[in-house]
């Protein structure tokens, strides 16, 4: 019997074909064209191969790979822009580049560099219309969280920098209407003279700011209660009106059970997910990546130190499904479901020669 898909799948997947064109296609081997003609939609993430070799892979909702890039080294997290035409992955921290391509092959590759005093940490965003790219980053010296800013107009030339108005930013996402930086801060110090060695945990600093993304000036900042000093706040995304959810990682004592993710908006204070206990104790203190559906309104959590992948709803905080995923790594919302991966190569379901590394973007 024929599978008849969705009319709305065929018309992402058409509209992802139109942007993508021929010239991506014809560039491809025989398989990654095979894999581009039946997707419904694309995804990236870095990975590792059995070689010890980095990349970036796209990848269709079937764990199909389509094609891959090579890197000098690990990266971590991705951004695509807002029309699909940029992406960007980050060095893992303490790393130094970051590399901007193109997922039809319109544009060359642009390999950015970090300032001097300066390293990555892993994540960034592009402004709305895609003319600029934002990066977190450290001024290790002075233990300063920093955005720095890059224009997509000119090479990723580095025009700038604003405070993140925290220590140890990590994730960082724009609000719908472009005007404001979410900027998780993780409230952990480091220094590439100690590799990813912790060096304040008896007096960590967690915050959320929001920042202009025009000016750099401070809108909010959102400090955590003294109970949860040692909850680092790492990941974000915003759902469908406008909320900001962050995800944490835990690094208390390990019997204690906080709350690991949580929401807010400008004007609001932080309000925690409250999570039955035994889901909490299967998300082992650790979420590694957040991801929201906004067409269904859900937010998918996964833990790797728990291999555990939850599916909440957004405006009820019900969990809908906990499902075990051996090294669960990264997760993005898809045409149907959440696209998730995992650490030993399984992306949708599909196992592939490769280790996922730990973060998904949708392009």
């Amino acid at each position: 019997m024929m599978h008849r898909m969705p009319v709305k799948s065929l018309l992402e997947r058409r509209s992802f074909l139109k942007m993508a064109g021929a010239a991506w296609a014809l560039g491809l081997a025989p398989q990654g064209t095979e894999a581009l003609a039946r997707a419904e939609a694309v995804y990236a993430s870095a990975f590792m191969d059995r070689s010890g070799a980095y990349g970036i892979a796209t990848i269709s909702e079937r764990g199909e790979i389509i094609e891959r890039v090579g890197l000098p080294a690990r990266a971590h997290g991705l951004a695509a822009s807002a029309d699909g035409s940029r992406a960007v992955a980050f060095a893992r921290r303490p790393g130094t580049f970051a590399l901007v391509f193109s997922p039809d092959r319109r544009f060359a590759p642009v390999t950015i560099s970090a300032a001097e005093g300066r390293h990555f940490f892993g994540h960034g965003c592009f402004s709305a219309d895609g003319r600029l790219l934002y990066a977190t980053e450290n001024d290790f010296d002075a233990n300063r969280g920093m955005i720095g800013v890059y224009d997509g107009t000119d090479g990723y030339r580095r025009i700038g920098e604003f405070q993140t108005f925290g220590i140890g930013p990590h994730d960082m996402t724009m609000s719908g209407d472009g005007t404001l930086l979410a900027v998780a801060n993780g409230g952990i110090e480091t220094h590439p003279d100690f590799g990813r060695t912790k060096l304040n945990l008896d007096h960590m600093d967690p915050s959320l700011s929001l920042i202009d993304a025009t000016s750099g000036a401070l809108i909010e900042r959102h400090t955590l209660p003294a109970s949860l000093k040692a909850l680092s706040t790492r990941h974000l995304d915003i759902d469908a009106a406008g909320r900001i959810w962050f995800a944490c990682q835990w690094e208390g004592a390990r019997d204690a059970a906080p709350p690991l993710a949580g929401s807010f908006r400008r004007g609001e204070d932080l309000t925690f997910l409250s999570l039955p206990e035994d889901t909490t104790a299967r998300l082992a203190n650790y979420i590694g990546a957040v991801a929201i559906d906004r067409q269904r309104d859900l937010v998918g959590l996964t833990s790797p130190i728990g291999n555990s992948f939850v599916v909440v709803d957004a405006k009820s905080s019900r969990v809908l499904s906990e499902t075990s995923v051996d090294q669960v790594a990264g997760i993005a919302a898809g045409p149907q479901d959440f696209a998730v991966s995992d650490y030993r190569g399984g992306f949708a379901g599909k196992s592939s020669p490769v280790a996922w590394d730990q973060h998904i973007v949708r392009l």
